[in-house]
C-alpha cells in the first residue's frame, strides 16, 4: 500500500525580496503590495521604499507548493511594475 504525504506537508514557506521597477511614486508601494497579496499562495507582503525617489522593494512570503517567484514577477509586471528577485 502506497501512502502519499499531503501536498501541504511537502510544501514550505519561502521568502524572496523583489526589486520592483517604475515604482517611485507614493501610490506605487500600496499598488504593488495589493497586487502581490492577490497572488494565490502568498502569505505576507512587506513593501519598503527607502526614499520618495527610490523604487520599491517587496519582501514576499509564499507557499512554494502554490506559487513561485516567476508568478510574483508576472503579477507585478502585468500591473505595470516589472520586478526581479534580489540576489
Amino acid at each position: 500500500m502506497l501512502t502519499l504525504a499531503p501536498l501541504a506537508a511537502q510544501a514550505g514557506e519561502i521568502s524572496v525580496i523583489l526589486n520592483v521597477h517604475h515604482s517611485e511614486c507614493v501610490l506605487c508601494g500600496p499598488i504593488v503590495k495589493t497586487t502581490l497579496e492577490r497572488v494565490p499562495g502568498v502569505k505576507a507582503v512587506k513593501v519598503f521604499q527607502p526614499d520618495d525617489m527610490a523604487d520599491v522593494e517587496a519582501r514576499v512570503t509564499f507557499d512554494d507548493g502554490s506559487t513561485n517567484a516567476a508568478a510574483l514577477i508576472a503579477a507585478t509586471t502585468k500591473a505595470g511594475y516589472p520586478s526581479e528577485v534580489q540576489h
